[in-house]
């Protein structure tokens, strides 16, 4: 019998005993890098938190219509949203901080600037009517405006910051802003509680074309006349 080489022969395994068979050793390149998979959810969809954000809104929006700003409670407002009460304290610290959110609206008034001297009236009328019939949010906060001090202190403060700036571009008097500011908030509020909110007829069936016609003269008076 042939001796075996004990120099060749694998660590542990007895002379005599069948060599194991060993696998060539296979270059795999440099390991694979890790990459983080893309966040499809981040571009595809809202995250949750907006989704809360808006059901809460949504829910607030509609109660406070409803119910007014002193009976909307934060309780009814989350069982409306369908998540825990806790969480519209979280987002919005209490019931104030949830109406102004919920009031939150961009009146996008137009520049007056763009628009022939002898228009204005009759744009910002259209504007105010197109905006109003396509915002359910101005109907609803009306209503709570009309009801409720908290809800006419709002709007004073949406329509005096978005429609004085408006006005004071085109008024020669800076200190007649306010005033004449105020006197075309009152026509285009009247005309809203009564078309949209106490829903006065005939107000309800004038078409736009016949709301400018009546309205606009005044507006124009208010923006354009010399002071009484």
């Amino acid at each position: 019998m042939a001796e075996c080489d004990p120099s060749t022969t694998p660590s542990g395994a007895r002379p005599g005993s069948p060599a194991p068979v060993v696998s060539p050793e296979i270059d795999a390149g440099p390991p694979p890098v890790a990459t983080e998979a893309p966040d499809v959810g981040a571009h595809s969809r809202p995250r949750r938190s907006d989704a809360t954000r808006a059901a809460i809104l949504a829910a607030a929006r509609d109660r406070f219509a409803a119910e007014g700003y002193d009976r909307a409670t934060i309780r009814a407002i989350a069982r409306d949203a369908g998540i825990d009460p806790s969480m519209v304290m979280r987002y919005y610290g209490n019931k104030e901080g949830l109406f102004a959110a919920a009031s939150e609206i961009d009146l996008r008034p137009p520049d007056l600037t763009v628009v022939p001297p002898e228009e204005r009236g009759a744009r910002l009328v259209r504007h105010f009517i197109e905006l109003w019939e396509g915002d359910e949010r101005l109907t609803g906060m009306m209503r709570v405006g009309v009801t409720n001090e908290a809800g006419a202190e709002r709007m004073r403060q949406v329509f005096a910051a978005q429609t004085q700036p408006m006005i004071d571009a085109v008024c020669a008097v800076p200190e007649e802003v306010p005033a004449r500011a105020a006197l075309v908030a009152s026509q285009i509020l009247g005309m809203a509680l009564c078309r949209y909110v106490l829903r006065v007829s005939p107000a309800v069936d004038l078409s736009h074309d016949e709301l400018v016609a009546w309205l606009a003269p005044t507006i124009q008076r208010y923006l354009t006349a010399e002071r009484p």
